[in-house]
């Protein structure tokens, strides 16, 4: 390079440099005059409406000026395309400026050339916005200006919070990929930490709608992002009817049917959140969610963290009778029996509650469960070698219970089945909580069949029901009464019952508690060992116990059941092994 072309390259550089900081002050002058403007309208009492949309408009181009701002005089170069447009928007401002005090003054000359004078002056800012837009879009401004406006700190004005808000959505609807990403990022961010924030955006409002449009952006990261959000507000019952009304079903619907995995996994979360209480299901009908969840539902390519949600949309759904109609034509109930036997508890678990309320109260449907093999999955969930969680098993024996107990050939297949093999060994060796809903399934099953009574007194029920007699919990030791009793109903059971002495001395100390004593409890623990002393070697084992003063008590503090007992121990082949003589 000559020694002349130095001097003049240097000229060109320092000229640019000028021109720069000349740029650079102008802009310094339009950002403090934009927000003296806001100020100012805030103390706007007249067209309030006309002036929340010109705010709202400042805002955006407030947080793209700044971000202008923000580069280094080595983006000179590319800063000189904003030489013509700074001008333009500081004129805009100076004349908006006169329209906003004439309205705090009152002293326009009339409503409707005021009117008129607002609209183009809002046309105007929403030109300069776009302009901005047009900017960050050909890549003249990059992710590099994005971080300008910093968090506010937990204890900030709501308007600060606004406006960092308002900065973030410039940033979604100018910024280039990377910007809107780290926009979308930290929006994430702060909603996630200050529920403040979700309530904000929801009045804001644009924000939410912004966030629809990316999630059927081609940008998986955009979208990816956007998901997480509208995951997160959906988790909020007071705004789920906001999201559903700016149309969020349809994106997510449509990434259901088209998105990739983790897209896939973060839409199915939302859309079960949004219909916990089904109040949206015609929505996710009507853009055919139910289709598109039936299909993952029955591609094995996928696993339980989207099955499982998948699952649970499904079973949401289910309480409408159309929906549920057409479910059923699609082959719902056999691809959720086979979801049964998923080694995903999620998966297990949803689909389990699917069969359950889709057979609620519908014969016609419950046979069709039963038909294509839902019991046997059921209780391939209750084998004791699975390695299911407690809550897997507890929901199995419910759905069983649901399903079957109101049907004795139902019940006749479960027994066929081995469920009463399952049923005692949980009932011994189960975690407090299966123990405790075996129990009540246990209980329940003696009282909806007598060949189950049969098969529990065979299969050695009576002295682990015995042992729940001195359990902790009461609603334990009252179910295991209620059992007892139904099951010493059949003669069979009583001779099994009377053989062990242990399980006569148990009732009769039971009687002692002092829960037992009031109530329906007490009640039944002389009901069956009245039913006992139907046999001679039932008599006398009583009379023999050394538990005989409990009934003796409850006798003399005359409770009609002890006393009849009393009474028919009395015989005269037992009187002389009772401790006192009794007359009536």
């Amino acid at each position: 390079m000559g020694e002349e072309e130095k001097p003049k390259q240097q000229q060109q550089q320092e000229n640019s440099a000028e021109s720069f900081e000349a740029m650079k002050s102008s802009l310094s002058q339009v950002i403090e005059g934009i927000s003296s403007l806001i100020s100012l309208s805030h103390c706007i009492r007249v067209f309030t409406v006309k002036w929340q949309l010109i705010r709202k408009k400042l805002e955006e181009l407030s947080s793209g000026l700044m971000a202008i701002e923000n580069c280094g005089s080595s983006s000179a170069q590319n800063i000189e395309v904003f030489s013509a447009l700074v001008p333009s928007i500081l004129v805009t401002v100076n004349e908006c400026h006169c329209l906003a005090r004439a309205c705090v003054d009152l002293s326009y000359s009339g409503k409707l050339l005021m009117q008129s004078y607002l609209d183009v002056i809002l046309a105007k800012f929403d030109n300069h916005v776009k302009d901005l837009s047009g900017f960050y879009t050909t890549g003249i401004l990059s992710h590099g200006f994005a971080i300008v406006v910093s968090r506010p700190g937990v204890t900030a004005s709501k308007d600060d919070m606004r406006f960092y808000i308002r900065d973030l959505l410039t940033r979604m609807k100018i910024g280039d990929t990377e910007m809107k990403k780290q926009a979308l990022g930290n929006l994430y961010q702060v909603l996630a930490e200050d529920e403040r924030y979700v309530k904000l955006i929801i009045e804001i409002g644009d924000i939410v709608n912004v966030l629809v449009q990316f999630l059927d952006s081609p940008e998986i990261e955009i979208q990816r992002e956007a998901s997480k959000i509208v995951n997160l507000i959906s988790g909020f019952d007071l705004y789920k009817g906001f999201l559903v009304k700016a149309g969020i079903i349809g994106p997510l619907v449509r990434i259901l049917e088209t998105g990739n995995d983790l897209g896939k996994e973060g839409a199915v979360k939302c859309v079960q959140k949004l219909t916990v209480n089904a109040d949206n299901a015609w929505s996710v009908s009507a853009h055919g969610g139910v289709t598109a969840l039936l299909k993952i539902c029955s591609n094995g390519d996928f696993g339980g963290e989207l099955i499982g949600p998948a699952c649970g949309v499904l079973r949401n759904l289910v309480g409408v009778e159309e929906i549920k109609r057409f479910m059923v034509e699609e082959g719902a109930i056999s691809t959720f029996i086979k979801l049964v036997t998923s080694r995903e508890d999620l998966v297990q678990i949803n689909s389990m509650e699917f069969l359950q309320n889709i057979a609620s109260g519908d014969e016609s449907l419950t046979r069709i469960v039963v038909k294509e093999g839902g019991i046997r999955a059921l209780i391939h969930v209750l084998d004791p070698k699975s390695t299911v969680s407690s809550k897997t098993r507890e929901i199995a024996l419910r759905t069983i219970e649901d399903l079957c107990f109101s049907s004795q050939n139902r019940i006749n297949m479960l027994m066929n089945d081995g469920f009463i093999d399952r049923l005692l060994f949980f009932l011994r060796n189960g975690e407090v909580s299966v123990q405790e809903s075996t129990l009540k399934v246990t209980s329940r099953l003696c009282c909806a069949s007598e060949e189950a009574k049969k098969a529990m007194g065979d299969a050695g029920f009576i002295p682990e029901l015995v042992k729940l007699l001195d359990a902790k919990s009461y609603e334990v030791r009252s179910i295991a009464t209620t059992t007892l009793h139904s099951l010493v109903s059949i003669p069979k059971n009583r001779k099994q019952f009377i053989q062990d002495d242990r399980n006569i001395g148990c009732l009769l100390q039971s009687l002692d508690r002092d829960e037992a004593i009031s109530g329906n409890n007490k009640k039944l623990l002389l009901s069956i060992l009245m039913s006992l002393t139907s046999c001679n070697n039932g008599r006398r084992k009583i009379a023999s116990s050394g538990y005989l003063k409990n009934i003796e008590k409850l006798a003399e503090a005359e409770v009609y059941d002890a006393k009849r007992l009393v009474r028919k121990l009395s015989s005269n082949r037992f009187r002389s092994m009772l401790s006192g003589l009794w007359h009536y």
